[in-house]
């Protein structure tokens, strides 16, 4: 926190503003990406609006969309989200408007390409088989499966690479059209740009491939060319993986690493996970198990990271913020199970958080 946001009186840390770029975000309470698997062709509609509209009337300070894709062959499922014609950016508008209207939230799009873990059912139908007929060609630094029964991608070509860093850059003019007020780049997890940057999954031998720099020059040139078409006053973030836990994998220095190359490229902040870039490579999910990457990218390089991982309770929030551990922290399946987890929040803490105004009966009933 800076000296003005730790000075303000009586505010736990949690509910404090935080600023990225000319983005003021009311609190620290943040909604991480979720796969919903519930679009046509990529465009979102109602539930959408009621999903991600529940939680910014919730009280967070930033909504981020779960993972959106820049190309129809880069979502994991036929019902994942797109921005990959003019019609995504339309029926995205309508929910960034909602939340704008009757929210102080914030909202962000991420934007990505699933590479080697798309072209499969949705989750809740994974254990039925594969898409069969309705599979697509997967596409991956190298042909590399994820794992053990996973498709075989083919190998990108640099045109390829080329034409994607200009899909991004499309995305995020759309992004802009429906009035997003932050771009997050998914680049952990074992999608594209996260398989580009780990060496189980990138087994290239020319300039997108071999060493660390050459393995994030194509993540590096996304966050380029988006940079150049995006507002100057809105701000850009990475999920990363910050270990790949797995023998031959990034590891917490690779993390730092990464970090430091996408801030000097114009990312302003670091969501920090780990895992996930194999279908091996796992945490142990206990306690708090992701937030010391996130602290160790922190402390290492002095800017701004988001935490993710078993947030639930208003103490463990505070205490992430309060600790100087993350700037903001990122909740999933804690926000599908309380949307209302700020507002609750904010009374075991003893803050007096504003109500919307078709809500402030509720105000009442707190005060007595």
């Amino acid at each position: 926190m800076t000296a003005a946001e730790q000075s303000v009186p009586n505010v736990p840390a949690l509910f404090t503003p935080f600023r990225l770029r000319g983005v003021e975000l009311a609190n620290r309470v943040v909604v991480s990406p979720m796969c919903m698997y519930s679009s046509e062709d990529g465009t979102v509609g109602d539930f959408q609006l009621v999903h991600l509209g529940s939680r910014a009337m919730g009280g967070a300070g930033l909504v981020i969309t779960e993972m959106t894709n820049i190309h129809p062959n880069g979502r994991i499922s036929p019902s994942c989200a797109g921005m990959y014609k003019p019609e995504h950016a339309t029926a995205w508008k309508r929910v960034v408007d909602f939340v704008h209207d009757q929210s102080e939230a914030k909202i962000a799009v991420q934007l990505a390409h699933a590479g080697r873990k798309g072209a499969v059912p949705r989750a809740w139908e994974r254990g039925s088989g594969t898409l069969g007929d309705e599979a697509w060609e997967i596409i991956a630094p190298s042909a590399v499966p994820f794992g053990p029964g996973s498709a075989t991608p083919r190998e990108m070509t640099v045109a390829e690479i080329a034409d994607m860093v200009e899909r991004f850059a499309q995305g995020a003019r759309w992004a802009e059209e429906a009035g997003f007020d932050m771009i997050e780049f998914h680049m952990g997890h074992g999608y594209l740009l996260s398989s580009f940057m780990s060496p189980l999954a990138n087994r290239r031998e020319d300039a997108y491939g071999g060493d660390f720099s050459r393995r994030m020059r194509f993540p590096l040139e996304v966050v380029e060319a988006v940079r150049a078409v995006w507002p100057d006053d809105k701000p850009l973030s990475a999920r990363i993986s910050a270990i790949d836990w797995e023998e031959g994998g990034n590891r917490i220095e690779d993390g730092i690493a990464m970090a430091r190359r996408l801030y000097d490229a114009g990312i302003d902040i670091v969501d920090v996970s780990t895992g996930a870039v194999t279908a091996e490579g796992r945490p142990n999910p206990v306690g708090l198990f992701q937030t010391p990457y996130s602290e160790a990218i922190r402390e290492a390089t002095g800017k701004p990271t988001m935490t993710v991982g078993n947030i639930r309770t208003a103490k463990d929030a505070n205490g992430v913020i309060e600790g100087g551990r993350a700037d903001l922290c990122a909740m999933a399946k804690w926000e599908l199970y309380d949307p209302y987890f700020p507002r609750h929040a904010a009374v075991e803490l003893g803050y007096e958080m504003p109500w919307p105004n078709q809500y402030k009966q509720v105000e009442r009933m707190l005060k007595g």
